[in-house]
């Protein structure tokens, strides 16, 4: 069995998407998963499964859809994977709660840059399967948009941390 983390899209965030965590954990009991845990309510799951992570990734959207009658995005990554995210992280110094990811499935676009709106002292730097960010200003007053945004789900480097420890003490 290999340990994943899965991370819903728009869940328990600005009062939409609402839906307990003990919810999603009985969910991914039921989809098979093992040793599941959740950590804080914005949608973020660990797990151990035999499972591919694509086929843990669509286990677990088929689940959610059913639960919430409505598509519900998720990202999975393995324990190594989100380790290497968080070894990635081009801002270390920067303090980390201003410092977020934007997880993906696929690369980022190569114009993501470019792309961008609302732009003022935010940093931008892709990654392989995602971008980070360095909100200077702090997260919450950026008026930043990046088109990609909407395919993925952005956490800070604090909740990436919390969930590679999380991750690698199952």
């Amino acid at each position: 069995m290999k340990t994943l983390i899965a991370l819903l899209r728009a869940v328990n965030v600005g009062g939409t998407g609402k839906m307990p965590m003990a919810d999603l954990r009985h969910l991914a009991e039921e989809v098979g998963f093992h040793e599941v845990r959740t950590y804080i309510q914005s949608g973020n799951l660990i797990f151990a499964t035999k499972k591919t992570p694509s086929d843990a990734k669509l286990l677990l959207e088929q689940k959610l859809d059913s639960y919430a009658a409505k598509p519900v995005g998720v990202i999975v990554r393995t324990a190594q994977e989100m380790k290497q995210v968080l070894e990635a992280n081009p801002f270390p110094d920067a303090e980390p709660s201003k410092v977020g990811v934007l997880f993906l499935d696929h690369a980022p676009p190569p114009d993501i840059i470019e792309t961008a709106k609302g732009q003022a002292d935010e940093v931008i730097q892709p990654g392989k399967r995602e971008v980070y960010v360095h909100y200077p200003s702090g997260m919450g007053r950026t008026k930043l948009r990046l088109t990609a945004a909407s395919q993925g789900t952005v956490r800070n480097i604090n909740t990436v941390s919390k969930l590679v420890k999380m991750a690698t003490d199952a």
